[in-house]
């Protein structure tokens, strides 16, 4: 039997604030399988964007254990943790993140110029992504601030799937999209799935989370089946997360000539 893609047991994430302890996740334990496209929604504040940083190896839980395709994140080295964000991870943003001066081909070969993918190499699998997305070809040499918004999500998929990830972690990808462009962004994912690729996508809009294979809900830190769960077994409301702990980790580096 194949070995899950993520395997998460007895997540806890605290963070120190000048209140106190912040408890932001509490007991997180999770299996996707490969393939799977699986849908988190919740609240804000109720610690989704915690678990999509520590999915993604850019934050480390408190207590608990994290496998990625067999690999114990806790016992990696930061630079195993840069290759493993470059070679296994694939990342989807609701502001898609793209470098406004470069051109469409450039800003999806950027992964493949930190990983040190030859040029040649990685054009060709930079123009695969753009096709894989459906990007028309003469879109190509614009620059991504030319393009509508449905069209510069279409270019951060394709970013996200480049260097052929495990896995590929979506954060309110449609957040900043209207309805039919949006559904044009779930139509790539479901192409995405339905070429064996493994997704965890965060979300509010339950339109979106139905085309997933599976979604689970974040409720005080705890992910549950259905939201009433938590209702059931009477979880108190928790403290809002400090900003330290909800906000995306940033790191800034200066880019390398693509």
């Amino acid at each position: 039997m194949t070995a899950p893609v993520i395997e998460m047991r007895g997540i806890h994430r605290i963070f120190e604030t000048a209140a106190g302890l912040n408890h932001v996740l509490r007991g997180v334990s999770l299996t996707v399988e490969r393939g799977e496209f699986l849908a988190i929604m919740g609240p804000s504040g109720s610690g989704k964007s915690t678990l999509m940083n520590i999915l993604g190896c850019l934050d480390t839980p408190t207590t608990g254990t994290y496998h990625l395709e067999g690999l114990d994140v806790a016992r990696l080295t930061d630079d195993e943790l840069s290759f493993v964000r470059a070679r296994r991870i694939g990342f989807v943003f609701q502001s898609f993140n793209l470098l406004p001066t470069y051109t469409v081909l450039r800003n999806v070969m950027l992964p493949l110029v930190f990983a040190g993918v030859p040029y040649g190499e990685r054009e060709e699998r930079a123009v695969r992504a753009l096709h894989e997305v459906s990007l028309p070809v003469d879109h190509y040499d614009n620059r991504t601030n030319q393009l509508s918004g449905g069209q510069m999500q279409r270019v951060a998929i394709a970013r996200a799937v480049v260097a052929d990830p495990a896995i590929i972690l979506a954060d309110e990808p449609t957040g900043n999209l209207d309805s039919a462009t949006g559904e044009m962004v779930m139509q790539t994912f479901a192409r995405l799935r339905d070429k064996g690729k493994t997704i965890v996508l965060i979300t509010h809009d339950p339109h979106v989370a139905a085309r997933a294979d599976r979604t689970l809900h974040m409720l005080d830190g705890r992910l549950v089946a259905t939201p009433d769960e938590g209702v059931d077994q009477g979880w108190g409301q928790l403290s809002s997360p400090a900003a330290t702990g909800e906000g995306r980790t940033k790191r800034l580096r200066e880019v390398p000539s693509v």
